[in-house]
């Protein structure tokens, strides 16, 4: 089985492709000649991945799944949420990201907050959605260079660690993306 996943994030894709059994095989948007921005301008996570996912189908005629993430903080009312990937600006820099989440968050005692990751899956002419949720809290400081964006200010619940100095494997167990991935394999495995 052959699925896209509306993405160039190569990281991303490699930690979902490690996860899929060999039966699955992922292309990516630049596999397929896609290489247009797709716009994101739902104001939810769940909006994002169904825009996504139906601009690939619709437009380029595949089986596709996208996904958006978002870091929930509790004392900021859920900021940045949909803008995680932007909460800096346009540039999308993950260490402006994470210096203007630090700064926001200088004055808070209350550091707890979540990843949450929706998939949205367009399989045989219908619409599926998953949704994984990690929670955490923020760091003081950055610790780790594995992973990528909040990775390293991101330490999950029981873990002394952040994701970016957890080995791939244990994250993706206990990963919002690792959840929501699981749900979509333990899917696509009852559809073979």
């Amino acid at each position: 089985m052959q699925l896209v996943f509306a993405s160039n994030n190569k990281n991303k894709i490699l930690e979902i492709q490690s996860m899929l059994p060999e039966t699955i095989k992922i292309l990516s948007l630049e596999d397929i000649g896609c290489i247009e921005d797709i716009p994101e301008t739902a104001a939810t996570l769940e909006g994002n991945a169904i825009l996504k996912a139906n601009y690939v189908t619709d437009k380029y005629g595949y089986d596709c799944f996208a996904d958006d993430t978002g870091l929930e903080v509790e004392s900021l009312n859920g900021e940045p949420g949909v803008y995680s990937a932007r909460y800096a600006g346009e540039q999308r820099n993950a260490e402006d990201n994470m210096n203007k989440l630090l700064e926001a968050l200088s004055d808070q005692t209350n550091r707890k907050a979540q990843f949450k990751t929706v998939i949205a899956l367009n399989i045989n002419g219908k619409q599926h959605l998953f949704t994984g949720i990690a929670s955490g809290t923020i760091t003081l400081e950055k610790a780790g260079n594995q992973g990528f964006g909040y990775d390293p200010i991101f330490q999950p619940e029981e873990y002394e660690e952040t994701f970016a100095q957890l080995a791939l494997e244990i994250k993706n167990k206990i990963s919002h993306r690792g959840k929501a991935t699981q749900q979509l394999i333990h899917f696509l495995k009852e559809q073979n």
